[in-house]
């Protein structure tokens, strides 16, 4: 059972597709995705696709990632729409003529531990050289709108000064590691986006998402969150690599896409703005315990391995402020006490289905 068939996941949709957006903008628009498979990403093409087959509209996607079995395999339902179209392309590259794009939104990157430490520069490349190529590709073609995907993570460590980060806060990373690869290279696209704007006049809005979990997660994801859900879906007992002190916030996918699309369509230009849903900050220790309570096992400890060590990030506290989103009008339908369950029931449900 592939996710576009299951029913929470299509109500979760629906939910978002009777958001009160100016929708209309989007009519006869074209939008270059990439890393179009990714858990974000992916679930924005479901919300514009059925745009198209529920309210008549006319949205064309290009979807761009690497891996065509793996792209067929998610879009299957659009593959031959007339307004789907995927093609293969590494974004470290320059981006063949393909005409105009109205919109660009850039979500290609490695985004999480072990792809940090195993592919330090792939990480680096994606957000740097491919953000560059795209943002040239969009000056170039009169794009109206580029959209960087950033995180939470280019906040660096709490400074013990603030208890929730705001669009303005800086914290400390150590440039010297290859962890900081993830963060550093993430401001620097940052602020390829401002160059942009200052030289080319390029129209730009910056999402910076907290922790986003989901049923779209890749079953390569090696944060502490996708490990935890992947055990409870298989009943297993959560591992907890840690004591599970560190206070982080989240966010559902769907809801992540959703907060997208909000920026993108109602975004001030040139503005960066924390995606957040205020009410799911949690402990990895109390995120463990109710995935636990959930697949109704124990959560044991165990030592991270050297390469998952070599990914982890350091902050142990990182609660984003989400006031600026909230003021565009955006709020969350799905808190982390009801997210974690729907998830792990998605998850379940689809590897029922397959077996």
């Amino acid at each position: 059972m592939r996710i576009l068939q299951n029913e929470m996941y299509k109500t979760d949709i629906t939910r978002i597709l009777e958001m009160d957006l100016p929708w209309e903008t989007l009519d006869n628009k074209t939008i270059l995705i990439t890393g179009a498979t990714g858990m974000i990403a992916s679930v924005i093409i479901d919300i514009l696709m059925r745009r198209n087959s529920e309210y008549g509209q006319h949205i064309h996607i290009y979807a761009v990632s690497r891996n065509g079995e793996k792209a067929k395999e998610r879009f299957h339902a659009y593959w031959d729409n007339p307004d789907f179209t995927w093609f293969r392309h590494d974004i470290t590259e320059p981006l063949p003529e393909s005409g105009k794009f109205d919109y660009i939104l850039h979500a290609a990157s490695n985004t999480h531990p072990r792809a940090y430490s195993t592919d330090p520069i792939g990480t680096i490349t994606a957000n740097v050289q491919g953000t560059y190529y795209l943002l040239k590709y969009a000056s170039s073609h009169q794009c109206e709108r580029f959209f960087f995907f950033s995180s939470v993570e280019i906040y660096g460590e709490n400074k013990n000064d603030v208890d929730k980060f705001d669009e303005k806060y800086l914290g400390y990373i150590d440039c010297n590691t290859t962890r900081a690869g993830y963060p550093e290279s993430k401001r620097l696209g940052e602020a390829l986006c401002n160059a942009f704007a200052a030289q080319k006049g390029q129209d730009f809005v910056i999402g910076r998402f907290s922790r986003v979990y989901g049923p779209t997660m890749s079953g390569e994801d090696s944060k502490a969150v996708a490990q935890f859900i992947r055990k409870a879906v298989s009943g297993e007992d959560i591992v907890l690599k840690s004591a599970g002190n560190q206070l982080y916030s989240y966010t559902y996918v769907v809801d992540a896409a959703s907060a997208a699309l909000y920026l993108l369509l109602r975004g001030e230009k040139g503005d960066a703005v924390n995606v957040v849903d205020a009410q799911s900050d949690i402990t990895l220790r109390d995120l463990a315990s109710f995935l636990a309570r959930e697949a109704e096992t124990n959560v044991v400890f165990e030592l991270p391995d050297d390469t998952e060590r070599a990914g982890y990030s350091t902050a142990t506290k990182a609660v984003l402020d989400g006031t600026k989103l909230a003021q565009l009008g955006w709020e969350t339908f799905t808190p982390i006490s009801q997210g974690l369950g729907r998830t792990v029931r998605i998850l379940r449900q689809i590897k029922e289905r397959e077996e």
